[in-house]
């Protein structure tokens, strides 16, 4: 009986081994507003961008090139998810404080009240360090087109097409070295930030 018990334990442990490793070994990417996982199709990539930061300054694809980035979208006067949305990215911020290989990118989806000044201010209030995390601002077509066909992020666009729609929605959207989408998370769960910090231990392994 004692070796027919050990048995079944030392196969369970095995099969719990083999399947956290399975789920490790690489990232989706993400091709479409449906999320569906492809393994070895990287067909779509974050669309070409210009906007401006907290400071001033022009941020565009370039400043993310060969950079692990995750990016999200709020507005200053959200007193809703943003809060929540925003403490997490300050969580990651001082996680990956030392990883020049991680940075961060918020923009506004209320461009006509967010101005870089306003930017400055929340980001002074939040602690935001600019080498690490950019809140830019800019053209409301330019962020709204980028948030719906760029980054899937809009999910009632995707189920209305409604473009006057406001935005708001809680994803933290992870893009890798080449600007791939490859991981989607619940910005307001602690349970989807460490899934999240998980999957940037895999992407960092992929180089």
């Amino acid at each position: 009986m004692k070796y027919s018990i050990l048995i079944v334990l030392v196969f369970i442990i095995a099969s719990c081994k083999k399947k956290q490793s399975n789920d490790v070994a690489k990232l989706p990417y993400f091709n479409s507003t449906d999320f569906t996982p492809e393994w070895d199709k990287a067909m779509h990539k974050i669309p070409e961008f210009s906007f401006t930061n907290q400071n001033g300054e022009v941020v565009t694809n370039k400043t993310y090139k060969d950079k692990i980035y995750i990016a999200d979208f709020f507005f200053t006067s959200c007193p809703g998810i943003c809060p929540k949305l925003t403490k997490n990215m300050g969580s990651l911020q001082e996680t990956y404080k030392n990883d020049i290989d991680i940075m961060l990118l918020s923009h506004t989806v209320m461009p006509w009240k967010d101005s870089v000044s306003v930017l400055k201010g929340y980001a002074q209030k939040n602690h935001v360090n600019v080498a690490k995390w950019h809140l830019v601002t800019g053209d409301r077509d330019a962020l709204y087109g980028i948030a719906r066909t760029g980054y899937f992020a809009d999910e009632d666009f995707i189920k209305t097409q409604d473009e006057s729609d406001f935005i708001h929605t809680e994803n933290f959207i992870l893009i890798d070295k080449q600007g791939y989408i490859r991981g989607v998370y619940n910005g307001t769960l602690e349970i989807d930030i460490e899934r999240l910090k998980r999957h940037i231990t895999i992407l960092k392994r992929e180089g």
